[in-house]
C-alpha cells in the first residue's frame, strides 16, 4: 500500500536541517527519530546551508520589500483605473438603454 504525502510545516524542516547540520546523530538516527527519509532531510540540510546568509543580508531584504511594496503600489493603481473604467462602462450602457426606451 501507498504512503500519502504528509506536509511538513516550514518549522519542522528547519528543526530536522538544524538536526542535521549538528551532526550529533547519523542521517539514519534522525530519519528513524523523525520517520523521515535520509535523502529527504539532506536535502533540506542542502537548502538550509543555501540559505542561511540571507538570513543576514539586511540590503537583499531591503530590496525585496522595496519592490514588493512598488509592485503593490502599481497593482493598486490598477486596479483603481479598472474601477473608473468600469463605472464609465456602466454609466454609458445605462445612457445608451435608455436612449433606446425613448425612441
Amino acid at each position: 500500500m501507498a504512503k500519502t504525502r504528509t506536509p511538513h510545516s516550514a518549522r519542522f524542516k528547519a528543526n530536522v536541517a538544524l538536526e542535521a547540520l549538528k551532526e550529533n546523530k547519523t542521517l539514519t538516527e534522525l530519519s528513524q527519530a523523525y520517520k523521515l527519509q535520509s535523502t529527504q532531510i539532506s536535502a533540506w540540510k542542502a537548502l538550509l546551508k543555501e540559505g542561511a546568509a540571507s538570513v543576514f543580508d539586511k540590503q537583499s531584504l531591503l530590496k525585496e520589500r522595496q519592490e514588493q511594496s512598488e509592485r503593490e503600489q502599481e497593482l493598486y493603481a490598477r486596479i483603481g483605473q479598472l474601477q473608473m473604467e468600469l463605472e464609465w462602462v456602466k454609466k454609458s450602457w445605462a445612457c445608451r438603454m435608455v436612449g433606446r426606451e425613448a425612441s
